[in-house]
């Protein structure tokens, strides 16, 4: 399935609540891929509450993690499994996320392919790492949206197997770093200029 089908189905899922183990069935065989992208997409709106990008950045971390020891499927321990979400706050993020995936879905097609298991699963894992650390680190409300971005773009360049995807998530990432750097640079001015 295509990341936007995924996003539909998990909206259309019934009940009130919907638990991390039946988002991680909805995935299907390219459970790592999807499950980036699904960790991106909060970190993509403006004014995230601050504990939301540090719980995706942690999860991203272990994503990484499992790719980087050639796990097939995602793995999660049982009390993880059992939490779950308001499936009124799914619908709404997927409502959200619809349109940006749809159009990205139909810029992408498979190319630069170079996502064969062995050194390229430890390079993949090491970019999500990467990003995973620059959402934890991303300066509070604004700065971690290029860095949810790259996360999405990472995630949608392995479903579609696109490099392209993949390449301009490192664009994205840059960015949200170089503006990152910014916040720091003006905070520890500010800082300064108090003390004196």
């Amino acid at each position: 399935m295509r990341t936007s089908e995924v996003l539909m189905k998990l909206a259309s899922s019934p009940g009130e609540r919907l638990s991390v183990a039946a988002i991680f069935s909805s995935l299907g065989d390219k459970g790592f891929a999807l499950l980036i992208v699904i960790l991106g997409l909060p970190n993509c709106v403006p004014l995230m509450p601050p504990p939301i990008p540090l719980i995706c950045g942690f999860l991203l971390i272990g994503v990484a993690l499992q790719i980087g020891l050639g796990r097939k499927s995602p793995w999660a321990p049982a009390f993880v499994l059992a939490r779950s979400v308001a499936q009124q706050d799914v619908r709404k993020a997927a409502e959200k996320a619809m349109p940006l995936v749809r159009k990205m879905e139909r810029f992408s097609k498979p190319r630069l392919q170079w996502f064969e298991p062995g050194i390229a699963n430890l390079l993949i894992a090491l970019v999500v790492a990467v990003l995973a650390l620059g959402v934890i680190t991303a300066a509070p409300f604004i700065g971690q949206v290029p860095w949810g971005l790259a996360v999405c773009l990472m995630g949608l360049g392995l479903v579609e197997r696109d490099g392209v995807l993949v390449l301009a998530s490192v664009v994205a990432a840059v960015i949200g770093a170089f503006l990152s750097a910014g916040f720091v640079d003006r905070k520890s001015t500010r800082l300064n200029s108090s003390h004196t």
